[in-house]
């Protein structure tokens, strides 16, 4: 018999393509992509047989966007088990000020804080180790730093990205190199199970990394990939689009979570 090892049985995940899992596809989940979030799911939903799970993530998502469509319909689900993981895609937009977006984080967690969930917060990556972003490392560390303080405030669990070097490896992103790959997203789930102290069976390095690939390959990988990513998403920000234009949350209802759902 399986017994219980957590306290929670309604959980919902708000965000953007990270929470989504983009860069994760699975053709038998809900929306095609499985993702950290629906790995975590599934851990806490093992032996409990009146857990819900509910992802109402939406990828491109900006942290006004969430605040404005995915703070009231998480809190009418009744969590007692919240993830929030935003104001990445205003971090990397220029011209942004980490410590603004911040401000609307706090306002963000004030409001999910209503019911006394248990809160679970994202720092972001340390980008040092990516040619693309690593020009933004400090105002991702401005950003981070904030959030610790909000996590401080609102007695938050803190899923520290920041110090998860082991996805400081392009092996552990996709092809657009703006999400993680499911090696990246699985390594994602282990550390959110870990700072939720949740025994699990979930092995490292599961699925298996891709090898390295040699100077030539990365030269032309690099090319192929400025093609095929890097110009799109230039041409998205200037005529103020976003991938997540007509998409909508993946679970939008709290429900029992199974691979083929």
């Amino acid at each position: 018999m399986v017994t219980q090892q957590h306290p929670w049985s309604r959980y919902v995940a708000i965000g953007d393509s990270f929470t989504e899992g983009i860069g994760d596809p699975d053709p038998n989940v809900p929306g095609g992509h499985r993702g950290w979030a629906d790995r975590v799911a599934e851990v806490l939903g093992q032996g409990v047989e009146d857990f819900a799970y509910a992802n109402l993530a939406v990828r491109g998502r900006l942290i006004q966007e969430i605040i404005d469509e995915q703070l009231e319909p998480a809190l009418a689900l009744h969590p007692d088990l919240i993830t929030i993981s935003a104001g990445g895609n205003d971090v990397i937009r220029p011209g942004t000020d980490p410590d603004e977006i911040a401000g609307r984080f706090q306002y963000a967690i004030e409001r999910l804080s209503r019911d006394r969930a248990t809160i679970v917060i994202f720092t972001g990556v340390d980008v040092g180790f990516s040619p693309v972003f690593r020009g933004i490392r400090g105002k991702v560390a401005i950003y981070n730093e904030n959030l610790r303080t909000i996590a401080a405030k609102y007695d938050c669990i803190v899923a520290d990205l920041w110090a998860l070097t082991t996805i400081q490896d392009q092996r552990m992103w996709a092809p657009d190199r703006l999400h993680l790959n499911s090696l990246g997203h699985h390594t994602v789930a282990r550390m959110v199970l870990a700072a939720l102290n949740v025994e699990n069976s979930l092995e490292p390095l599961k699925p298996e990394p891709l090898p390295l690939s040699t100077w030539r390959q990365a030269r032309s990988e690099d090319l192929a990939w400025a093609r095929e990513y890097l110009v799109p998403w230039v041409l998205r920000r200037v005529r103020h689009q976003s991938s997540g234009d007509f998409v909508t949350a993946k679970r939008p209802d709290a429900g029992p979570y199974s691979r083929g759902d």
